[in-house]
């Protein structure tokens, strides 16, 4: 839909009498599908859908208010999603920039995810191409940095990141109205990156922080996994994914729903393994279906001792 047809609907949506029907504008828009599609992509993250809801009511709005003439200046479209991995920050980005579209903000429904090592070249002259390259391709939807943070290397003299943070900054103030630019990372390392980086934070119109899921929300995600997969803990092994859960949450590296399903690809393997080494009775259905505790206890998280890496390798 163009930016044109969108104007079209929210002007149909003010009466002769300059009454406005917020809830025709809003059913028009579509952007309650998009809502409602998010909140069945993730589990819980109820603070984050909630302010996705309080930026599209807010479009909206700006919207009709430009249709009738109320200006209030251009709304600050640039974002930070602040919290760990497996948090749903890319998915989120994608129903954001499907908002953003319908609502006529951005020309393009689409959503570039980048890091570091696309925007920062090894050597002199090499980042400024390199990040120029990214933004032009971005223009016109959703330029998704992850890891944003790792762009300011204080601790590393004469790294290229600064000229790629700089290049960004002029493009988030000058293009503002034909890119969306999303910032992702770490909370802490984020709010550090700010503070060395006033320029970029006042750039920023909304700060969403992804706070981790607790175990109830990771075992919902388990099982939504599993029964996708066409598998199934058995009781057992369902306290013992909870227990696992539990352990697993408090050691490095853990990533919310990605270490949910890492975990259960694991068990996955240690099931085919166990089935091989049944000699005395036929595999039924039910076998290949059933993840059992065995699977899930045979994991290091369980072992004592287990050293400080990676319990996932």
């Amino acid at each position: 839909m163009n930016k044109q047809l969108q104007e079209k609907e929210v002007i149909a949506t003010v009466g002769s009498d300059s009454t406005i029907d917020l809830a025709a504008a809003f059913k028009e828009s579509q952007v309650q599908e998009i809502l409602e599609q998010l909140d069945q992509e993730l589990v819980g993250l109820l603070s984050v859908k909630n302010k996705i809801r309080e930026m599209a009511a807010l479009l909206l709005v700006d919207r009709i208010r430009k249709s009738l003439g109320l200006t209030a200046g251009a709304v600050t479209l640039h974002m930070t999603f602040l919290g760990n991995p497996g948090m749903g920050k890319t998915t989120v980005a994608m129903r954001m920039a499907e908002i953003l579209y319908r609502l006529g903000y951005i020309r393009r429904q689409n959503v570039m995810l980048v890091t570091r090592d696309d925007l920062v070249g090894q050597g002199i002259g090499q980042t400024a191409p390199k990040t120029r390259e990214v933004l032009n391709n971005a223009m016109g939807g959703v330029l998704l940095i992850d890891e944003a943070y790792t762009l300011f290397r204080p601790t590393h003299p004469g790294d290229f990141g600064l000229e790629a943070i700089e290049i960004l900054m002029q493009v988030m103030e000058n293009q503002r109205d034909d890119l969306v630019v999303i910032l992702a990372g770490y909370k802490q390392q984020m709010e550090h990156f700010f503070h060395s980086n006033p320029g970029m934070n006042s750039r920023i119109g909304l700060h969403i922080e992804f706070n981790d899921y607790s175990v109830d929300d990771l075992m919902i995600i388990a099982q939504s996994i599993v029964t996708e997969q066409n598998y199934s803990f058995s009781a057992e092994a369902e306290i013992a994914f909870r227990e696992y859960l539990i352990r697993r949450k408090v050691m490095p590296h853990f990533a919310n729903a990605r270490s949910v399903r890492n975990a259960i690809d694991r068990a996955r393997l240690r099931q085919a393994n166990r089935l091989l080494m049944i000699r005395t009775r036929p595999i039924t259905r039910q076998d290949l279906i059933t993840i059992e505790a065995e699977d899930i206890l045979a994991s290091r998280v369980f072992q004592e001792g287990v050293p400080d890496c990676d319990p996932e390798n």
